[in-house]
């Protein structure tokens, strides 16, 4: 899949998830195989964008190429001055959210709920498109609600605006996460733009992103959450896509691997104390799929260290990886 002058391979991309896809995980999951990893919202108020939050978030030191951030607002002027200042910083995609359904993004009229005002819609696009000379790509749902699901229309402004890859995720904002991915509208709406179009909402396994991909006829499918804890998934997808075969899910000693790389990743990135914090969902979500890990996340959580955080799930999945129960110290 191209976008504008980059290659998007594999076809398969991280989605933009608030808190999550910071640069550390994004740099994580290009390692395991995501063709594209697109950075968590950055707010288009100048007001915040000199705030520990933002720098962080506009961090892309090292980061492979290409480089893609996404915006959010409301303001066509604001977003095309958030366009070129992300680019002056190392954006080489800007990517546009209309997909959120945060209640405190679509109550500033932000997010998905641009999608009730297709001609706020498409003066956004083009006034990015105008702003920038790197690629602009768009983030939607279905719809509004059940009796709006207007992505078709959205889409063709935005493709007329100049938008270059869109993005849609299967479901209505009034859905948020509940119920089942739309596919048919998804399809609908590839069968009649020329641009890419990528399929997002409830791909989580290899089998899923290859049938999303047949049935809708896209380019490329995204994944979020089922990456939360698994992003070992990108490569599962990509060698399923070009070859038809399933890599074995990893056990404990190479999720251990993956799993202290991603700890000291966030500790060097943010630092020890808010490094240990953010480390902490991220524990949860490696675990999630064990039951017998909910006693590992009660002692891990209470960790206050980088360094007793790093320990005692190097000691956990060592034992896992013998074939022994582990026996869990005290945090420190």
């Amino acid at each position: 899949m191209q976008i504008g002058r980059y290659r998007i391979h594999p076809k398969v991309i991280l989605a933009p998830m608030a808190g999550v896809t910071d640069k550390p995980f994004r740099l994580l999951c290009k390692r395991l195989g995501a063709g594209l990893a697109v950075s968590e919202m950055t707010i288009s108020d100048p007001r915040f964008w000199n705030t520990s939050k933002s720098r962080t978030r506009m961090d892309h030191a090292g980061e492979p190429d290409p480089v893609s951030v996404q915006i959010a607002g409301t303001d066509p002027a604001a977003l095309a001055e958030a366009a070129r200042f992300n680019v002056d910083h190392g954006a080489q995609i800007i990517d546009i959210n209309m997909g959120c359904p945060a209640k405190k993004v679509c109550n500033v009229l932000a997010g998905s709920a641009l999608m009730r005002d297709p001609q706020l819609v498409a003066r956004i696009v083009a006034a990015v498109v105008a702003a920038v000379d790197v690629p602009v790509t768009l983030k939607i749902r279905t719809g509004w609600s059940a009796d709006n699901r207007n992505a078709a229309e959205i889409a063709r402004l935005a493709e007329d605006a100049g938008i270059q890859a869109l993005a849609i995720h299967g479901r209505t904002r009034d859905q948020h996460y509940a119920g089942q991915a739309e596919y048919d509208t998804i399809a609908d709406v590839k069968s009649r733009l020329r641009i890419p179009v990528i399929a997002n909402g409830d791909i989580d396994s290899p089998q899923k992103a290859a049938s999303v991909l047949r049935y809708t006829g896209c380019d490329a499918v995204m994944l979020g959450r089922a990456a939360q804890g698994r992003p070992w998934i990108f490569e599962q997808v990509a060698q399923f896509l070009a070859t038809g075969t399933l890599l074995p899910e990893p056990g404990p000693a190479q999720v251990r691997d993956v799993l202290l790389g991603h700890l000291h990743a966030l500790h060097d990135f943010y630092g020890e104390e808010m490094g240990v914090r953010i480390a902490r969902k991220h524990l949860g979500w490696y675990a999630k799929d064990r039951p017998e890990n909910s006693a590992f996340l009660a002692v891990v959580n209470r960790a206050q260290t980088a360094d007793a955080q790093v320990r005692l799930t190097t000691d956990y999945f060592d034992a896992l990886a013998a074939g022994i129960v582990p026996l869990l110290p005290q945090a420190a």
